[in-house]
């Protein structure tokens, strides 16, 4: 028998947050409801939250584990961050089939070994959802070079700094990706000549092409980074 389910389900959603370092990214989640913390680089010790530090990939990975086991623990997991969670996960890897670094695989086999590794990790983040917890991955955003074929001249392109070969992976993964900046204004003055001015901390949440951004929940294109999530809403 068909066990078919209509109309809008509430569940936890799976975040990601990525931008500008020092924008305030670990702040913003912080808001999030009940939150706990896997710090694997030290990014939260000056905030009133609650903390696991971790510093292995066996360590995270098992420590995801006992939250799914003990999902009274918190709301709201988040992981702080990616990229450094990633080089813990590339350090694994290297350990794992002896060999020094990431490069000496060859014809790129050890960040395939790191992009089968990490999916692991996001897979026990969705099972997060199952037990009633939103899962949330923090990561450095770094601006590179991009030049469009039909298009002369190159632009300033926001991106994770993650591989090439994880970076999709989180993308796909979530419901809702955050691209965290400063807003920048640019003012003419009195003689004319033009300077930037303020610096106001926003978000975005649907795609541009300086950045990747998407959201399953009709957001506004831009928010303010003290915009507080209503999750009886979305």
């Amino acid at each position: 028998m068909l066990n078919i389910i209509s109309g809008v389900e509430k569940t936890p959603i799976k975040f990601c947050i990525y931008g500008a370092e020092g924008v305030g990214k670990t702040s913003l989640a912080s808001k999030m409801p009940d939150p706990l913390f896997l710090d694997t680089e030290g990014g939260t010790s000056r905030l009133d939250v609650r903390r696991i530090k971790i510093s292995s990939w066996e360590e995270l990975i098992t420590t995801v584990k006992e939250v799914i086991d003990n999902p009274d623990v918190c709301k709201t997991l988040v992981v702080d961050t990616a990229d450094w969670a990633e080089s813990l996960c590339t350090d694994f890897v290297c350990n794992k089939y002896r060999k020094a670094n990431i490069e000496d695989f060859g014809f790129g086999k050890g960040y395939t070994y790191l992009a089968e590794e990490f999916s692991n990790l996001l897979q026990l983040l969705s099972k997060l959802v199952d037990v009633g917890i939103n899962p949330v991955v923090i990561a450095h955003g770094k601006p590179r070079k991009y030049e469009l074929p039909e298009e002369q001249g190159q632009f300033d392109r926001w991106e994770m700094k993650l591989t090439k070969q994880c970076a999709p992976l989180v993308k796909e993964w979530c419901d809702v990706l955050l691209f965290c900046n400063y807003k920048t204004f640019v003012i003419t003055t009195e003689n004319n000549t033009k300077k930037a001015s303020g610096g106001k901390r926003v978000m975005y949440t649907t795609h541009n092409p300086c950045w990747d951004a998407k959201n399953r929940f009709s957001l506004a294109d831009e928010l303010d980074l003290a915009f507080k999530f209503d999750f009886t809403l979305i």
